[in-house]
């Protein structure tokens, strides 16, 4: 059975399905009326949402805003999550394209019209995502996110550039088409603000659509003024228009 959180107009309801014989289990958020297609918003959250509980994955970053209203769009925001001590990558990786698929079929999501968003390991994940799939998404939207290890933490990188000499410019090279919204906080002392900045150049150099909001007052959480900001949204409107 389903377990549905509702707000004033809108839900949160658990979702499950079957992938390579486990029980994968996710949050959907949408308006509980409107079209009966929407565009889609992934969202991939960060290291301590990870966990069982299939509702810690909504308690950070998009999941907020959506409950505080600040979301102005008709969006299916769909919200899987990592077990303990697990990344965005291989199989879980697979799991969570498996339920963004699963959203688009059983929960009214348009799969032509797909954006991406994370943050910090989450944010991660949107590259790595992205770049399994680089014509799947109609925008990515990385928060406090970066490319490569840091020390002493070898499982936070984006694992599809393992090898490459240069991972931003080969980042930037593959995923060029496809329009960013990034924003990391200058103070940033978990995911270190060169990562983006690096990201942002090699994207530029591409000659790819970006929009980089450095926060210079902000340290790792960005991603409450992200989702705050009217302008992401307008933005994200005409990218999925």
């Amino acid at each position: 059975m389903s377990v549905v959180e509702r707000t004033a107009h809108s839900e949160f309801v658990e979702r499950s399905l079957v992938h390579d014989g486990e029980l994968v289990r996710y949050r959907i958020h949408a308006p509980r009326q409107g079209v009966a297609t929407r565009p889609v918003l992934l969202f991939l959250h960060g290291s301590g949402e990870r966990g069982m509980d299939n509702i810690a994955q909504t308690r950070v970053g998009l999941g907020p805003a959506l409950r505080r209203g600040v979301v102005p769009l008709p969006l299916l925001a769909v919200f899987p999550q990592l077990p303990p001590g697990a990344s965005w990558q291989g199989v879980h990786a697979s799991r969570a394209l498996a339920v963004l698929e699963d959203a688009c079929a059983r929960c009214g999501g348009d799969g032509t019209r797909v954006a991406l968003s994370g943050l910090s390991r989450g944010g991660y994940g949107v590259w790595e995502l992205a770049l399994l799939q680089p014509a799947r998404y109609r925008a990515l939207i990385p928060i406090c996110a970066g490319l490569t290890a840091r020390v002493g933490s070898p499982d936070l990188r984006v694992a599809a550039l393992d090898g490459c000499a240069d991972p931003w410019r080969e980042a930037a090279r593959r995923l060029a088409n496809v329009p960013v919204w990034m924003v990391h906080g200058a103070l940033d002392d978990v995911i270190p603000v060169e990562q983006s900045r690096r990201m942002a150049a090699a994207l530029r150099d591409a000659g790819a659509p970006l929009h980089y909001r450095e926060l210079p007052e902000a340290n790792h959480n960005a991603w409450d003024a992200a989702y705050a900001d009217a302008q992401l949204w307008q933005w994200l409107q005409r990218m999925l228009d």
